[in-house]
């Protein structure tokens, strides 16, 4: 079937960043006091600050340092989550509760429901209209997109356009000083060579 414009909005589990996954298999288990708390311990409330993919990251960062013989590294995501969760979010949790009977299916329900579509299209827009300001270096103003791109992993935008439209929002000093680094011209390098470029740049400042 094919993607619809919708759907090429929606956030996807793939995109948050966690270490490699340990199969353990399948069996029968108990939560420990002690791991539910720590899961407790940063709970999803939905508050406007709140953000549902560091709330995944950590909670999967959390898990995966968690090992039980003959148990499925997914039977205990799906067996902890509902704890990471308070108020509103737990309650959705549990009304959809056969909706989610997976983790695939549980996470991906997760960042639909609370990664609205209006944050999607405004941390889009903020990559898309890139501008430095007069105050920030050429590192200071890549380290911003990048906090941009982290927020919205799912922007969807490719990198080619993420580079030409940061260079473009560039102020024409600084675009100047990326051409001067490259011998010439910024735009005529390729995806990898500029992005090395940028990186470099911002390694020497720090």
């Amino acid at each position: 079937m094919a993607k619809t414009l919708h759907d090429y909005s929606n956030p996807v589990v793939a995109n948050i960043v966690v270490g490699p996954t340990v199969n353990v298999g399948d069996g029968n288990f108990k939560l420990h006091t002690g791991l539910i708390t720590m899961v407790q311990a940063n709970q999803f409330h939905v508050f406007p600050s709140e953000d549902t993919n560091a709330h995944l990251q950590h909670f999967l960062e959390l898990c995966n340092t968690i090992i039980i013989k003959d148990v499925a590294p997914e039977s205990i995501r799906l067996c902890l989550f509902p704890f990471s969760l308070s108020g509103k979010v737990k309650q959705w949790f549990y009304k959809g509760k056969q909706a989610v009977k997976t983790w695939d299916k549980c996470s991906a329900a997760f960042l639909a429901k609370f990664f609205l579509m209006g944050k999607t299209n405004a941390l889009r827009g903020r990559i898309l209209n890139f501008q430095q300001s007069s105050m920030e270096t050429i590192p200071e103003a890549w380290e911003r997109l990048q906090d941009y791109i982290q927020a919205c992993p799912h922007h969807g935008i490719e990198n080619w356009l993420v580079l030409q439209n940061f260079y473009d929002g560039l102020i024409p000093m600084s675009r100047g000083h990326l051409d001067a680094a490259v011998g010439g011209a910024f735009l005529p390098h390729t995806i990898d060579g500029a992005t090395a470029l940028i990186n470099k740049m911002v390694s020497n400042q720090s």
